[in-house]
């Protein structure tokens, strides 16, 4: 086994990355407070070539060093929006197309290892503390779940958006 070196990962550059087609996919965070967090976002969402990523309400916006520090860059490969409000966010998606889900601990709920993807989907990530607010949740079209066997039952919202993106991503990109 041989350790590949970044010479040989096959980068583009963030010019080739805009021109380049993106997964019909939204990252929605809804009230994100760590800059961290949302830093770390964008970079999950560059690595899976995403359409955009709305900020909502209180979450963070870039140009922000604490954003950079964790994005490497990533916000100004991938495209991104602020919004006041996630409902409106919501209610937009939903007129453009996208089915849209809160990744939230809600009944009724589809699993993630259950989800099955058809057409072009928005993800609405909810806060540190509270998660997705209880309006805007009603205004998804569903609730997906991430299943979880330990004590805590509940994931960093970075890490869940890489868990939740890897699924959707895995159902429609090409194999590699």
């Amino acid at each position: 086994m041989k350790k590949t070196n970044n010479e040989d990962l096959g980068r583009i550059s963030v010019e080739e990355y805009k021109n380049s087609p993106k997964h019909p996919i939204v990252i929605v965070l809804d009230n994100i407070r760590s800059f961290h967090n949302v830093g770390s976002v964008f970079r999950t969402a560059d690595a899976f070539r995403i359409e955009a990523v709305y900020l909502c309400g209180y979450t963070p916006c870039p140009p922000h060093r604490d954003i950079h520090k964790t994005a490497l860059g990533a916000t100004e490969s991938v495209t991104w929006e602020y919004r006041e409000s996630t409902l409106d966010a919501i209610h937009e998606l939903k007129g453009q197309g996208y089915t849209v889900y809160g990744v939230e601990q809600a009944e009724p709920k589809t699993y993630l290892n259950e989800l099955q993807v058809n057409g072009p989907i928005a993800l609405v990530m909810g806060s540190e503390v509270g998660g997705i607010d209880e309006i805007a949740l009603a205004a998804c079209d569903a609730c997906l779940e991430i299943p979880q066997w330990g004590t805590k039952h509940s994931l960093n919202i970075s890490v869940a958006t890489g868990v939740v993106l890897w699924e959707v991503i895995r159902q429609i990109a090409p194999k590699h």
